[in-house]
């Protein structure tokens, strides 16, 4: 049976008591004290009627408290969070996997067709009181392209928010330099990075300023770091003297004109100097493409000096069109053992990237999102995106042969890249790439070449899935 809520209540006994008052006269008989005792127990229903309305009040009011107080649990194919009730305080957790099919053609029978599990990682973010922040990545995949399969930790850092234009960052994570290093791994046109991020350093540890100014048009980042090879990240300590300074500015001049061809226009310009030492001051090998090695300097080079780079960029998105380019000078101080003469070699690269979402949906440095999923049954495809990209990579010509063997490297490498992206969802993505990279030689170099790797161009087609949430 049903309970009668108080309003209901409340309407019964006004029809009682109405009716009481309509009642017509009875015999001389009926007493006062008849009536009296009707309207003493209406009074009392009435009171007791009045507690049933505070207390229903009152448990609405502790309910509606509760659930306001109540942390927010999300999950989407951005992640896993629980928020706290204010925003100020919580916990996310993501995830990603790379899994690639790599085949070599006319490779000169060298082993190199591959399964990778290229990245395997788990995103640990929060905020602390709004204003501070934390991550923790480790990996646990290939990762690095070395392919070493020993789980890292590749960021783990603290981060301080101020206001929008200074927050800092302090501990591992990605020095402010290359472009398309900066490119979250999840959102590059390409599944492997171009020629050129072999000239910038990867994660380091230190301590950044960052943030927007001039209403979003600027934006900088500037930090003290321990200081990297190219291409190289940090290990977990570096106990020396010297230290790199790196920073970077992006302009976005028109990003406030709306539905100007020129608001998508980026312009920037990064950059590091610091000195390194030893043989982890140089770059342990620079890659193609295919992750193969085309050229590292001898086992008995040392690094011992200044080392800097510059590195002007640019990226244009409008509508569905996406463009990328940045070029490259590193600058290293080495020695070829550690009583040689010292040299001062400047390798450069560049590259240029250039994709289109057939779709129709925006093009974004931070990611493509589909308008629609993949969905056989109600006949829905995602979204695709074609790109196109050619690369550059220059060994400086005082590097042979003194530093290195113009025997088994190459000097100059040249890449040509086509690439089709399918976007089953945000988190689902296939990718299907091909390179063709081909090799210059130093005049020092024999006919051919005595690395296998370089007695022939290299031609790989790569095939990519995703899953990042």
């Amino acid at each position: 049976m049903n309970a009668i809520k108080p309003p209901a209540l409340r309407a019964m006994l006004a029809a009682v008591t109405l009716s009481a008052g309509l009642i017509p006269g009875r015999a001389a008989d009926d007493s006062d004290a008849e009536i009296k005792t009707l309207r003493e127990q209406i009074r009392l229903l009435d009171e007791r009627l009045h507690q049933l309305e505070q207390k229903q009040q009152l448990k609405e009011q502790e309910a509606a408290a509760a659930t306001k107080a109540a942390p927010r649990i999300i999950a989407s194919d951005t992640g896993f969070a629980i928020t706290s009730a204010d925003g100020a305080n919580s916990l996310k957790l993501r995830g990603l996997v790379q899994l690639d099919s790599r085949t070599f053609f006319a490779d000169g029978g060298i082993v190199n067709n591959a399964f990778v599990l290229r990245r395997a990682r788990l995103f640990f973010e929060g905020t602390i009181g709004r204003d501070f922040s934390f991550q923790l990545v480790p990996e646990f995949g290939g990762g690095s392209s070395t392919g070493s399969t020993v789980p890292s930790i590749l960021d783990a850092n603290l981060g301080v928010t101020l206001s929008k234009g200074l927050q800092f960052k302090i501990g591992k994570f990605k020095s402010p330099v290359g472009h398309e290093l900066l490119q979250p791994e999840t959102s590059t046109l390409f599944s492997e990075r171009s020629l050129a991020t072999n000239l910038v350093p990867n994660r380091d540890l230190g301590i950044q300023a960052s943030g927007e100014l001039l209403k979003g048009t600027v934006n900088y980042a500037v930090g003290v770091f321990n200081g990297v090879a190219d291409g190289a990240s940090s290990t977990n300590a570096d106990f020396d003297n010297d230290k790199d300074v790196a920073g970077r500015v992006m302009a976005s001049p028109f990003r406030n004109r709306v539905d100007s061809p020129v608001q998508g226009l980026n312009l920037g310009v990064s950059g590091s100097f610091g000195r390194e030492k030893t043989a982890s001051g140089h770059t342990s090998a620079y890659r193609t493409d295919g992750q193969q090695v085309f050229f590292s300097y001898a086992a008995s080079t040392i690094s011992d000096g200044q080392a800097w780079r510059l590195s002007p960029q640019v990226d244009y998105r409008y509508g569905s069109l996406g463009v990328l380019g940045e070029y490259v000078l590193s600058t290293v101080n080495v020695r070829p053992s550690l009583t040689g003469p010292k040299a001062e070699l400047q390798n450069h690269a560049w590259q240029l990237a250039v994709g289109y979402v057939l779709t129709g949906e925006k093009s974004s440095y931070a990611g493509l999102v589909p308008a629609t999923n993949f969905d056989y049954r109600q006949g829905t495809w995602g979204a695709f995106e074609v790109a196109a990209r050619c690369a550059n990579l220059k060994i400086d010509d005082a590097a042979f042969p003194l530093f290195a063997s113009a025997a088994s490297n190459a000097d100059e490498a040249t890449a040509f890249g086509v690439g089709l992206n399918w976007y089953l969802s945000k988190a689902a993505i296939f990718k299907f790439d091909y390179y063709h990279t081909s090799f210059g030689f130093n005049p020092a170099a024999p006919r051919v070449s005595t690395a296998p790797v370089l007695q022939q161009d290299e031609k790989v087609f790569i095939t990519r899935f995703q899953l990042a949430f």
